[in-house]
């Protein structure tokens, strides 16, 4: 039997955007899998689509030309149809060269998308339920974070100051403005520092219009505020030496509200404990760990804040709890035995 010819749509063409190595490309390189970067089925038998794949063209790839999988991260389901950026979001993302022809409705050329696909890999038990309307084959995989969660904290003793840690992309750094109040209320009685692990440039819109300085972006978030540029393996060295992880969103946005646990996990995986807001994937996780850290408004904020800036005792438990769960329900043999049953289910080409 010939082997089976795989083919893989990327983020970016080096493959090391967070999307490409957390995620199909660290499936293919421990299964030992070869695969082409394509634009195009030419000849394979099983396409990876990546989040920003064009899929305006991949939609209309006959359904005997090759098996396609799409690996859909963000709730765009969940969008509302008809507001000004879900319009625009066609536009962008043509103008940007992501898709080949524009789309009147982005939203819409999701679900051609999703209609089109042998399967569809998501991150959130929501998105498989917003995805099932338009394909019965979804899977929820979460991120690998196997070279970034290097270190492990070993202890939670505070100093005179005491440090919070973010780390993300820019562009989501807004979710700080649900708590600027709440930080600066807290340093009030205790010394605070924030450090935050990011790209020190952006593009803000689609990834590709307006670069921006991330220190612009950052400022006013709070006054002693550190930024560092995002590195792999200084990541869990900075992130360990603090006290405390936080991430905070914005709950009326249904992009943000929709995010998977990846970031919650990637910090618990390290031994450190988070404060996040409450979205329904971080709730769901919280309250499976036993964890209540999860903050639905400002005042639950400051609450919990407070709470576990106090305590050692806290902190250490729920890093501890927190490790514990990472490793017990997101080790990578999990993640590579879901991606596993994705190609299974596909049969893995025609």
């Amino acid at each position: 039997m010939a082997a089976v010819r795989i083919g893989y749509a990327p983020m970016t063409a080096d493959l090391r955007a967070p999307g490409d190595r957390r995620r199909f490309c660290f499936y293919a390189a421990r299964r030992g899998l070869d695969f082409d970067v394509v634009s195009a089925p030419a000849g394979h038998d099983l396409v990876v689509l990546s989040p920003r794949a064009d899929i305006v063209r991949w939609a209309r790839v006959p359904p005997g030309e090759a098996k396609l999988v799409y690996d859909l991260v963000d709730s765009y389901l969940a969008l509302p149809r008809l507001t000004p950026s879900a319009i625009g979001r066609g536009a962008a993302k043509f103008l940007s060269r992501e898709t080949s022809r524009p789309a009147l409705s982005y939203r819409r050329a999701i679900e051609r998308m999703c209609e089109r696909a042998d399967a569809v890999v998501c991150s959130t038990e929501e998105q498989r339920a917003d995805i099932g309307a338009f394909n019965p084959n979804v899977h929820v995989i979460l991120d690998s974070h196997t070279t970034v969660a290097t270190q492990r904290k070993e202890t939670y003793r505070a100093g005179p100051v005491f440090n919070l840690v973010w780390e993300g992309l820019p562009y989501t750094l807004g979710g700080f403005r649900e708590i600027e109040g709440v930080l600066r209320e807290l340093a009030r009685h205790r010394e605070l520092a924030l450090h935050l692990i990011t790209d020190l440039r952006f593009r803000q819109y689609a990834g590709r219009f307006r670069s921006r300085e991330t220190a612009v972006a950052a400022r006013g978030i709070f006054d002693r505020c550190y930024l560092y540029e995002w590195n792999e393996q200084l990541l869990a060295r900075i992130a360990t030496g603090c006290d405390l992880g936080v991430i905070p969103l914005d709950l009326t946005d249904p992009l943000a509200r929709g995010k998977p646990e990846n970031k919650l996990l990637l910090l618990w995986r390290m031994g450190i404990p988070v404060v996040v807001s409450a979205t329904p994937a971080y709730r769901r996780v919280l309250d499976a760990a036993g964890l209540p850290m999860a903050c639905a408004d400002a005042a639950a904020w400051e609450a919990t804040l407070a709470t576990y800036v106090e305590s050692e005792a806290l902190r250490a438990a729920a890093g501890r709890r927190g490790a514990e769960y990472a490793e017990l329900h997101a080790g990578d043999d999990r993640l590579l035995e879901r991606w596993d049953a994705v190609l299974e289910s596909v049969g893995r080409g025609r």
